[in-house]
């Protein structure tokens, strides 16, 4: 074989070659591009997925404040009708203590008036209304209203020495403040009592 047909020989393997590679880059190419869209469409789904999950926990919480915002509204309805049923029941506790310090020929009436008393308080209580138990307890303004300072020698300062008005709580809210008076300051302990309580902590 000559020198001639041996370079022909190599020149048609060289273009036979760089065909086989022509042919073979457009698959490579077709191959890149559809698992370049498959990892596109996969970070898409993964997008809607995570939405998806951040809407339902948004709708979730949303729901739960719904609830708790109607459970409250159920609850405290009838707040200011037993704020105004209040006085009555004092009323009552006034009368009942009136009349037993009297004779008692009027045993059955202070008797009746009781049981209308205690049943007035029961249906109170089953609304949720209960009467806060103050003497002896340390003064706090979100509960109490203080009236008058008076000095005391056997309770520290601040502290509550007499319930003037009683004060209720409906479930865990505040129906009414307790009407108290305080001992005051030991510094404070010489002279009248004090009804100016704007130096209290």
């Amino acid at each position: 074989m000559d020198e001639e047909n041996i370079n022909n020989l190599n020149q048609q393997k060289t273009e036979e070659q760089t065909v086989n590679i022509q042919n073979q880059l457009p698959e490579l190419t077709e191959t890149d591009m559809l698992s370049s869209k498959i990892v596109e469409l996969e970070n898409n789904v993964n997008q809607y997925k995570d939405q998806v999950l951040r809407k339902a926990a948004e709708f979730e919480n949303y729901k739960k404040r719904i609830e708790n915002e109607t459970g409250n509204i159920i609850r405290y309805a009838n707040e200011e009708l037993i704020e105004k049923i209040l006085p009555v029941l004092d009323d009552f506790e006034r009368s009942l203590a009136a009349l037993k310090n009297t004779n008692t020929e009027k045993e059955s009436l202070v008797k009746g008036i009781e049981l209308i008393y205690i049943k007035l308080k029961r249906i109170l209580e089953l609304q949720g209304v209960k009467p806060m138990d103050v003497v002896g307890k340390p003064f706090d303004p979100e509960f109490h209203d203080a009236l008058l300072q008076m000095p005391s020698a056997e309770h520290p300062p601040h502290t509550i020495l007499q319930e003037v008005e009683k004060g209720y709580l409906l479930h865990d809210r505040v129906l009414r403040h307790a009407k108290v008076i305080v001992s005051s300051d030991k510094n404070d302990s010489e002279g009248s009592p004090k009804n100016n309580l704007s130096e209290m902590d």
